[in-house]
């Protein structure tokens, strides 16, 4: 199986052209690397098949609740929960799937503590998993609401449901605003050359969740660590949704592109 990764890893790149192929091969090879060193992702394929019915489910459910938490869905909320789907390139079938759970999700008598208490034991061992859960519910809040009023605070809760510390969420969401609205527009020009601003730079440091004091040695690690927290094929592996592997897409070209502003700022080979 030490193909699979570079072989997937390529077929990811597809999608982004010459340069992303190149970035899904590496990203595969970092893939079977990881493999070596931690073993096989995931489980028995049942298994793998129970995490991800359970994962969509909660999803669009959950997105429902949070809609609906001060008692009315606004345009914006449907809107943003359209975009989810839209972005996780959902087909006909999932869409009407999830339009469903999320219409559920909205009545009076959901259970919430249920729906996390079952997703939790359904991923269990598979945190980053959770967090992707927690990712998506975020993104979807900030472009609805922008998790204002009662949402944020049941956004905590879901946090301490699913494992996720406060410290953690509130990455998390700083992480997602920098990638809705992108490092300032900047990228590195050819050969590196571009300069980034001091505010671009910081963004990047958050989105590798390290602080701008630290080694090269230890901004490599911070970058090969996030990677692998979001490796598509690696969570997927683990029982995340095809559909939801998009999100984790997205995730892992915002950290690429972190990687590169401050890579080219310290002058990095």
């Amino acid at each position: 199986m030490k193909w699979f990764g570079k072989l997937t890893g390529g077929l990811i790149g597809l999608a982004f052209g010459p340069i992303g192929l190149a970035v899904g091969v590496l990203l595969g090879h970092q893939f079977d690397q990881a493999q070596a060193d931690d073993g096989e992702a995931g489980g028995a394929p049942a298994d793998v098949a129970q995490i991800s019915e359970r994962f969509f489910r909660a999803t669009f459910h959950v997105m429902g609740y949070l809609a609906k938490a001060d008692g009315h869905v606004s345009e914006q909320e449907i809107a943003a929960a359209r975009a989810v789907m839209t972005d996780l390139r959902l087909d006909a079938a999932q869409v009407r799937h999830a339009i469903a759970l999320y219409t559920a999700g909205k009545h009076s008598d959901f259970d919430l503590d249920g729906e996390l208490a079952a997703l939790r034991s359904a991923c269990r061992g598979r945190p980053d998993i959770l967090r992707i859960f927690l990712e998506i519910q975020v993104r979807a809040a900030l472009a609805g609401n922008n998790l204002d009023g009662p949402v944020r605070p049941i956004m905590q809760r879901l946090a301490a449901a699913v494992g996720v510390s406060g410290l953690e969420l509130a990455q998390i969401e700083a992480v997602l605003r920098i990638q809705r609205r992108g490092f300032g527009g900047e990228r590195p020009g050819p050969g590196g050359a571009a300069p980034a601003s001091g505010a671009a730079v910081e963004a990047a440091y958050r989105v590798l969740e390290i602080e701008t004091g630290v080694s090269d040695t230890e901004v490599v690690k911070a970058y090969r660590r996030q990677l692998s927290r979001h490796h598509p094929d690696k969570l997927k592996a683990n029982g995340l949704p095809e559909s939801m592997v998009g999100h984790a897409k997205q995730r892992t070209q915002q950290i690429i592109e972190a990687y590169e502003l401050i890579r080219v700022r310290r002058g990095m080979s």
